[in-house]
């Protein structure tokens, strides 16, 4: 199906105009997210995927922060205001200046339909190609009350669609749904969007329409159909959670079958942008967040948590660590129980096993770093680096106050604050001098039962 559609323009048009009142948020609809990205920027990249270079979002009123995300997301998106909602045609005709522009294929999609895949555009854009005034995105319901109808002649072509309240009991009866994603000969496009009237139940502007008026025309219109967890819309939160369950299955199948071992799959959260190497194992329990990599032979130890990472091959994490973002691990690093990493890179072969904090730091190769150390990089008002170089030791509950450095090779004491550079082979103690007194303790235990005695 590539193949058919290299040569030809495409124009996507995706609504995220909606409100999402039933959202119950100040986040618009379309930025809340699935899999570590917003549902806007799923469907931005199926289209992406399908070869579809030409962009333009349709907003609602001061919705700065929707049009922010359009053009982060695709540069050179246009986007375009709907100031009134009177029905999907009339969204799409807010954006006239582009469909003016010319295409050989108009896609229309929705900013709540995250799930839609680049294979599922790329069908609706072969059917264009294969002659199709327009192609119609399908599904069958398990519970069609309140879908539009798609109505299919003695061939089983398709005639029209019809709305809900628009439909007779013999159509309602129809399980074979519109899920509302159409493809249009963009050279008919603007001419069809102009045609449709809104004398229907509800006084809107129906794009569905579109199909009678290609039919009048002797135009075919084609039906692409699609699973009915793919075309789910977003409108509530509970739906929301829907959405994020069907993605969070996709990844992890794709994960495994790329390689990627998952003790208890149902357990692990992964992003969108997650990537794996081969022969990677995660135990149960573990979150991925957005930006991170996993190399080849890595291990993710069960409740870690990961964000903005790249794990090197072989590196073992966890369990009960923290990596975030900006943490680089070298090939067979370690990362142990109650560690946390942030904006830091750890060298082949260093070791952070225990119950430490390493920020804004760099760990050269075959360090180790005792239990309970701490890179203090803040002082309230500006970050600052700790550099320790390869094969040094530093010793367990230290606090290396930066910015400072320490040599390749050098041993710190356990219990040290450094706050001074320690040259490379050497050891730097930082700490009280302890102080013994003989037989005090059993002086002290005496003195005190004496006095309890006597009250």
């Amino acid at each position: 199906m590539i193949e058919a559609i290299k040569s030809r323009k495409a124009l996507a048009i995706v609504l995220a105009a909606g409100e999402g009142t039933r959202m119950k948020s100040d986040i618009p609809k379309v930025l809340h997210e699935v899999a570590g990205r917003s549902m806007l920027a799923h469907v931005l990249a199926a289209v992406g995927g399908a070869q579809v270079v030409n962009v333009a979002v349709v907003v609602g009123p001061g919705r700065d922060d929707v049009r922010a995300e359009a053009e982060r997301l695709v540069p050179g998106a246009q986007t375009f205001v709907q100031a009134e909602r009177l029905g999907t045609a009339h969204a799409v005709l807010a954006a006239r200046a582009a469909i003016a522009g010319g295409c050989d294929d108009l896609l229309v999609l929705f900013g709540d339909t995250p799930l839609v895949t680049r294979e599922t555009i790329i069908a609706l854009r072969a059917a264009l190609a294969a002659g199709a005034g327009v192609a119609v995105l399908g599904f069958e319901a398990a519970d069609p009350f309140g879908y539009g109808r798609l109505i299919r002649d003695d061939a089983g072509r398709l005639m029209a669609i019809r709305e809900q309240k628009d439909a007779s009991d013999a159509e309602r009866a129809i399980s074979l749904c519109n899920a509302g994603l159409m493809a249009i000969d963009g050279a008919r496009a603007l001419g069809f969007l102009e045609k449709i009237g809104n004398s229907n139940a509800n006084g809107e502007y129906y794009l569905t329409d579109v199909v009678e008026l290609a039919r009048a025309e002797g135009r075919e219109a084609r039906i692409v159909v699609a699973d009915e967890s793919e075309v789910l819309g977003v409108n509530d939160r509970i739906q929301l959670a829907r959405a994020e369950a069907i993605a969070q299955m996709r990844l992890r199948r794709a994960a495994m079958a790329a390689g990627a071992t998952m003790i208890a799959p149902e357990t692990v959260f992964l992003s969108a942008d997650t990537r794996f190497g081969r022969d990677v194992l995660i135990e149960p329990n573990v979150v991925i967040g957005p930006g991170v990599e996993i190399a080849d032979r890595a291990v993710i130890h069960s409740f870690s948590h990961l964000e903005g990472a790249k794990v090197g091959a072989g590196a073992t994490i966890g369990p009960f660590a923290r990596l975030r973002p900006g943490t680089a691990l070298a090939e067979n690093a370690r990362v142990g129980n109650f560690v946390e990493i942030k904006n830091a890179t750890v060298a082949r072969g260093a070791k952070v096993n225990h119950l430490t904090y390493i920020g804004d730091a760099d760990i050269g190769a075959n360090a180790n770093i005792g239990a309970g150390t701490i890179t203090c990089n803040y002082d309230g008002f500006f970050k600052y680096r700790t550099q320790i170089g390869e094969n040094a030791f530093i010793g367990s509950n230290s606090a290396l106050v930066a910015p400072v450095k320490v040599g390749a090779g050098a041993y710190v004491g356990s219990g040290s604050v450094v706050t001074k550079d320690v040259s490379a082979d050497a050891l730097a103690v930082a700490r009280g001098r302890q102080m013994e007194k003989a037989g005090w303790a059993a002086a002290f235990r005496a003195a005190q039962a004496e006095r309890k005695e006597k009250k």
